[in-house]
């Protein structure tokens, strides 16, 4: 008994040694910064909630439980057999790009939106893994990026949509904390941000149903279904969200990751009809189906939101669930079919014009 006690501490022990120094597990929310919380109408019992009653609180033999499903379910066709191909863009394209709304997929949630002049990343998360270090996750299915982050020399804003590793990188953040002009985040996100040398005076944070401007573009931060958490003991302290991007003649919605639930009805219905919608589409099962929507939610939402076409994202990155890699976009792409909902299938880098009625769409994963 003596000797597992002596384990448990050391464990224990290490576990907050390890959060407490090392610093992808970024920041922790201030009490003077909850007092500010205290404002939203998400913030009660010292911590963030979605409008409904979820995600459920799991008991510790549930969480443990969880875990050794997740841990042990062999999954077949789990990953693709081999890296996925990554279309390539030149950085000078980039740089001369004057034409009309564009959209460049780096896999999972991540883009580059090219609008009204700007250069705008959404949830740019290009590490290897969707953990806080590279021994505790699987790598992602694509080694390669369509530009890397260093050749874009231009970087005017920077969305983010919570917190999780998947989303919320921080090797990615420091390589552009400094070339970035803004970050638009969620109420709280701002700490990890600040704890990885982001001056506040380039950090917005914005509640649910709140906007801002960047010249002619309009940034609203929308709801979502979700949770969030970098570590074991500050879950729920920051705010999730999806956002709405506004210019003159462009209406882009980015889902960020959510259940499915009332307010993708609300969205639509305020801010709709959105030239093309990134919705979440990947990551989900019945056990936490509240905070991920099965693909055919994922077309559900898409004539919610009153998307004239969505394109699925939060799949073809990485491992994160207990379903083949390939069964969100088949399954999505039948929905979406049965819905008459326009959708687009983009390999990574593939240009996707928000306006253009004949982007590229094909069954490319069929391949792998």
């Amino acid at each position: 008994m003596i000797t597992i006690l002596i384990i448990l501490s050391l464990l224990v022990a290490s576990y907050f040694i390890f959060t407490n120094f090392y610093p992808s597990f970024g920041g922790d929310v201030s009490k003077e910064r909850k007092t500010t919380y205290q404002r939203s109408k998400q913030y009660k019992n010292n911590k963030f909630n979605n409008t409904l009653p979820v995600p459920k609180e799991l008991s510790f033999s549930e969480t443990l439980s969880l875990a050794y499903k997740f841990f042990t379910t062999k999954v077949k066709n789990g990953r693709p057999q081999k890296d996925l191909t990554v279309h390539k863009i030149d950085s000078t394209n980039v740089a001369n790009y004057k034409k009309g709304t564009r959209l460049i997929w780096y896999g999972h949630s991540s883009f580059l939106l090219q609008i009204d002049g700007k250069n705008i990343l959404l949830d740019p998360m290009l590490g290897k893994v969707a953990a806080p270090h590279s021994l505790l996750g699987a790598n992602r299915f694509n080694s390669e990026f369509p530009l890397a982050l260093e050749k874009l020399n231009k970087i005017d804003a920077v969305l983010f949509s919570h917190d999780h590793y998947d989303h919320l990188d921080y090797e990615t953040v420091i390589k552009i904390k400094d070339r970035a002009q803004h970050f638009y985040v969620p109420l709280g996100v701002g700490v990890h941000l600040e704890a990885w040398g982001v001056p506040t005076t380039k950090i917005t944070e914005l509640d649910w149903w709140q906007g801002t401007e960047l010249d002619n573009l309009t940034f609203v931060c929308t709801p979502a279904q979700h949770f969030s958490g970098r570590k074991l003991n500050n879950g729920q302290s920051t705010l999730w969200s999806s956002w709405v991007i506004q210019s003159k003649e462009d209406n882009i919605y980015f889902s960020g990751d959510s259940g499915y639930a009332p307010h993708f009805k609300e969205i639509g219905n305020k801010y709709g009809p959105f030239d093309i919608a990134l919705m979440e589409c990947g990551q989900y099962n019945q056990m936490w189906a509240d905070i991920h929507m099965m693909p055919e939610e994922t077309a559900q939402a898409g004539v919610d939101v009153q998307a004239k076409k969505i394109v699925p994202i939060h799949w073809a990155g990485f491992k994160l669930a207990l379903h083949s890699w390939t069964d969100p976009i088949v399954r999505v792409k039948a929905k979406a079919l049965e819905l008459n909902l326009e959708m687009l299938t983009p390999e990574i880098g593939d240009e996707i014009i928000v306006k253009d009625s004949i982007n590229k769409s094909s069954n490319w994963w069929e391949k792998y």
